[in-house]
């Protein structure tokens, strides 16, 4: 049995979560789910343009966990332009750390306590 995840942190909260191709109807797409700590992996990888070392610090994890979380979410983006799907950032396992402290894990979409 494997351990529980520990949280990552994140400083980002997107306000715009649901992306999709122009021109075709939402009830045509198949969507790719891409958690909140995965956006932040991009973000801190791919647009603060930060070491792994960096990044992985700034979310409180390993080198090796960041490495993981950055390549599923490039797996997920990349399949969904590719493949012409929507993207949704919904849940995941984080603590938001914007302004001020942080309150609770979030677990897919819930606060734990």
């Amino acid at each position: 049995m494997s351990r529980p995840s520990k949280c990552r942190r994140v400083e980002f909260i997107p306000e715009i979560t649901y992306f999709k191709p122009a021109g075709v109807p939402l009830v045509n797409l198949e969507e790719v789910s891409l958690a909140v700590e995965e956006l932040e992996a991009i973000r801190l990888k791919d647009l603060e343009y930060l070491e792994q070392e960096q990044c992985a610090q700034r979310m409180q994890v390993s080198r090796p966990t960041f490495h993981r979380v950055l390549t599923s979410a490039r797996h997920k983006v990349a399949q969904a332009l590719v493949q012409g799907k929507a993207i949704r950032v919904e849940g995941g396992n984080y603590v938001h750390v914007g302004k001020g402290r942080g309150k609770g894990c979030r677990l897919r979409g819930k606060t734990e306590e």
